[in-house]
């Protein structure tokens, strides 16, 4: 399938087709080196790179840095140890540009630059034919300052391309025996913070030790916002109950990392909060 084929799918094409329209698309491709967060996007297209491709033709690569979540990470290694894809670990610095670490609304541009410029690097070296990532059909209707930094450097989106979106990925992870299933959207450390609020290694350690309190309290789909001294805790509504049943452990888990309160957000988790408030914007593909 041609790149302006793929730009085309058929929305309602049956989900066997769809899948099946992404193996040729990689295989046409000969070799992949795979931006792999470990999520649930990233995660199925590994497995279906290594699937259509074989494994020597695949490489998942892991961005490093303090944005990224240790939790993230412990998954991406066991996908990849478990369905036998090959992954390596790379560093990024993309808190030494000072335009990123003054967290503008196109923050992620310039994440996403930094990373995508670095797997383009490991891709040449390896002989790996094209980056990819794994936006979603969904993330063509979201606010994603990132796809401009992939498409400057020639990144695809298999699961863009053929229609996948992020429930059909999910079925298909399910379908695969893939434990990311299910898993809730953990996008970088980075976009707990709001815009404007400049992105520290100190801020980015704080929300990872408040959310893995939460974690650790049986929670699985929440956000802590950064607020400066104040935490904004976006909790899922079916899990609200549980969050007030133990106030007082969250509290003080809360306050273990370096908060001096928490606020529980009325509205609960939603996706996109971090975008709420902003003027109307041109929207992208995902990245």
């Amino acid at each position: 399938m041609s790149p302006a084929a793929a730009r085309h799918p058929e929305p309602t094409a049956p989900l066997e087709e769809r899948a099946r329209r992404l193996a040729d698309v990689l295989a046409a491709l000969g070799s992949v080196c795979v931006g792999y967060s470990g999520g649930v996007d990233s995660a199925y297209l590994a497995v279906a790179a290594v699937d259509a491709l074989g494994a020597a033709n695949v490489l998942a690569v892991t961005g490093l840095s303090p944005a990224y979540p240790g939790v993230q990470r412990a998954m991406a290694l066991e996908v990849a140890e478990r369905f036998g894809v090959p992954q390596c670990e790379i560093t990024t610095d993309e808190l030494a540009d000072p335009r990123y670490a003054a967290n503008p609304t196109d923050r992620c541009y310039f994440c996403k630059t930094e990373l995508w410029a670095r797997l383009r690097a490991v891709a040449d070296e390896r002989g790996l034919a094209t980056v990819v990532d794994g936006a979603n059909a969904d993330d063509a209707a979201d606010y994603r300052p990132g796809a401009r930094a992939a498409r400057e450097h020639g990144v695809r989106s298999p699961l863009q391309e053929v229609g996948l979106t992020k429930a059909n990925v999910r079925a298909l992870s399910r379908a695969r025996g893939l434990p990311t299933w299910d898993q809730p959207a953990a996008p970088c450390l980075a976009s707990r913070l709001p815009y404007g609020l400049s992105v520290t290694p100190a801020r980015l350690a704080q929300v990872e030790a408040a959310e893995d309190a939460l974690r650790a309290l049986g929670l699985r789909e929440f956000r802590v916002r950064h607020h400066g001294d104040v935490a904004r805790l976006e909790v899922a509504p079916a899990e609200r109950p549980v969050a007030l049943a133990r106030a007082a452990e969250l509290a003080a888990g809360i306050r273990a990392a370096g908060f001096a309160r928490a606020l529980l957000d009325a509205d609960g988790y939603r996706r996109g909060a971090l975008n709420e408030g902003l003027p109307l914007v041109t929207l992208e593909g995902g990245t």
